[in-house]
């Protein structure tokens, strides 16, 4: 038997996570540990242990580190609590774990992975190699993969990358993007389920939104959110608004007030959702009309449900996206235009390069010749 810990940080990385972590928990010779930490933890972003739970995972391991307040010395702090915290749990369990799954860019992942190094601890970095270049994220993905010594990655591009970076071609796998393995097993709500379990009607034409922060030159967000005001003035008079709140980021708190403030001012058009889990969020998309903001979700995960993304800002540049999504800066007046064009335009028909066909499959069978059980 070989156990397999998976570090989870926040609502985004847990539902990427979740196909495998099934895969694992019914594997004969795996059994998964579930390492929580970061916003998961925190009250004021909906507490989300409680999905992990209700999925009838058992967490042995819950590590608090993250502070309420979100600018640039208080991120700084949480990197370095992270890696405080994490120093005395390698230090405790650095010989309990045959592999530990690592996921993304996010500085709290960046903090926990940094701290096992000393130790010799064996990562493994899902959705290695991209790149993001309007947000700080960026940096703490590279050094999360030059950490690991197993590497999966969404397209040949970052595959490449990865090599690159390692100067090695060993055991990087082409999966193509977990998250997307949750369709073919996941049952969607229907509107009316949906409606049900959220009060939000999307029988109404729905404009799905999340935006955060963009923490590379961080002090341009006072302006985007004044260019976000006017642009969801003037889509409201057209669509629901459905807002996803933003994470832990840099000034995710400026966004947060703002989405909050246009809430209270319009409550029967705009709908602000603290955190969905994967089944909701991925029938949210599936029954929205548009998908807008700077979220990855839009880049890797909207075209395989068939919609149009309007990407907003650089937070996102330099990650490979498909034909489903136009790019545009934050500037009011091109915001409302390409709105305009794609709220008349028909659903998004081609297809979505971060599918590869069963991540979850390739991952296991990868794990399995790792571990000489095939």
């Amino acid at each position: 038997m070989k156990k397999i810990a998976i570090l989870t940080s926040s609502r985004a990385d847990y539902g990427i996570y979740y196909p495998l972590l099934c895969a694992l928990k019914e594997h004969p010779n795996f059994v998964p540990e579930i390492i929580v930490f970061g916003s998961h933890l925190s009250p004021y972003h909906g507490y989300t242990i409680k999905e992990i739970e209700a999925n009838g995972f058992e967490l042995k391991h819950k590590i608090n580190s993250l502070l309420l307040n979100d600018d640039e010395n208080s991120v700084a702090t949480a990197v370095a609590l992270t890696a405080l915290k994490f120093a005395e749990f390698w230090k405790d369990h650095s010989d309990d774990f045959d592999l530990v799954f690592c996921l993304g860019d996010r500085y709290e992942m960046f903090g926990a992975v940094t701290a096992g190094v000393p130790y010799g601890i064996p990562f493994a970095h899902i959705h290695a190699g991209e790149t993001t270049m309007g947000a700080i994220d960026n940096i703490y993905r590279h050094c999360i993969t030059l950490a690991s010594k197993m590497y999966f990655t969404s397209t040949k591009e970052y595959s490449k990358r990865v090599k690159e970076l390692t100067n090695s071609d060993d055991d990087i796998v082409l999966s193509g993007a977990l998250a997307l393995d949750n369709l073919d097993k996941m049952e969607l709500y229907t509107p009316k389920q949906f409606n049900e379990r959220w009060k939000i009607d999307l029988t109404i034409p729905t404009l799905l939104m999340t935006v955060h922060p963009e923490t590379v030159s961080s002090e341009n967000n006072r302006n985007h959110i004044k260019v976000l005001e006017q642009f969801i003035n003037y889509a409201v008079s057209r669509a629901q608004i459905v807002i996803t709140m933003p994470n832990t980021d840099t000034l995710g708190s400026v966004y947060r007030h703002l989405f909050q403030k246009m809430a209270d001012n319009t409550p029967e058009k705009i709908k602000l959702i603290e955190s969905f889990g994967t089944r909701s969020y991925f029938s949210c998309l599936q029954h929205s009309k548009l998908v807008v903001g700077n979220s990855s979700s839009g880049i890797i995960e909207a075209a395989s449900f068939g919609k149009y993304v309007l990407n907003i800002g650089d937070r996102q540049k330099g990650r490979i996206s498909g034909d489903n999504v136009i790019h545009s800066p934050f500037d009011a007046d091109t915001l409302q235009q390409a709105f305009d064009r794609l709220w008349q335009s028909g659903g998004f028909k081609g297809n979505n390069p971060y599918y590869h066909g069963g991540a979850v499959k390739k991952i296991i069978t990868q794990l399995e010749y790792y571990f000489n059980l095939s």
